[in-house]
C-alpha cells in the first residue's frame, strides 16, 4: 500500500485576481501596483517609542452605508462587535474565525506591554477592498494619513483580509 501525503498548496492570488477580473469582463489583465522608488520612509525613533496604527480591508459588522465603499475610523473597542468582508477571498485556504489574523489588536497590545513598541493608537482605520489603484492612492490613503496624524501615529500596520 503506497503512503498518501497530504500537503498545503499555495493561493496565487496574482492568477486569482487576473481571473476574477477576467471573469468580470475586464479586457485588460488586472496590473499590480509597483514603484520605482519604494514610498516609505525610516521610523524617525526607536520601535519601542513608537505609537502604531492598525489599518484593515474588512468592514464593521452592522456599519451605516454601502458596503465595502467607505473608509472609517473606529475605536479598537469597536472590534470585538465583529469584522467581515463581502468581498472575494480564497475562503478554502483560510478562515475570519480569529479575529487578530487581520486585526491583531491584543497581539500588538501584548507588544506594548512587553515594551517592544511605545503605545497602539485607540483607533484602527477600516479600508474596505474597492480593487482601485488609483481611488487607494488618491482618496484612501490620504484620509487614514490624516487620521492616523490625528491620533499621532508613527507607523501602522497595514493587515489585509
Amino acid at each position: 500500500m503506497s503512503e498518501r501525503r497530504i500537503h498545503r498548496t499555495f493561493v496565487s492570488y496574482i492568477d486569482k485576481s487576473r481571473e476574477y477580473y477576467a471573469a468580470q469582463g475586464y479586457e485588460k489583465p488586472y496590473a499590480w501596483a509597483h514603484f520605482k522608488e519604494v514610498p516609505f520612509t525610516p521610523l524617525l525613533k526607536p520601535l519601542a517609542e513608537c505609537r502604531i496604527g492598525l489599518v484593515t480591508t474588512a468592514d464593521l459588522e452592522g456599519r451605516a452605508g454601502p458596503r465595502n465603499s467607505k473608509l472609517f475610523v473606529a475605536p479598537n473597542a469597536a472590534a470585538k462587535a465583529g469584522l467581515f468582508t463581502e468581498k472575494s477571498w480564497d475562503r478554502e485556504s483560510t478562515h475570519t474565525n480569529d479575529p487578530e489574523t487581520y486585526l491583531p489588536i491584543a497581539r500588538l497590545q501584548e507588544q506594548v506591554e512587553r515594551g517592544c513598541i511605545g503605545s497602539l493608537s485607540s483607533r484602527f482605520y477600516g479600508v474596505p477592498t474597492e480593487y482601485s489603484q488609483r481611488l487607494t492612492m488618491e482618496q484612501d490613503a490620504p484620509q487614514v494619513a490624516a487620521w492616523a496624524k490625528e491620533d499621532g501615529v508613527d507607523a501602522a500596520v497595514l493587515v489585509p483580509l
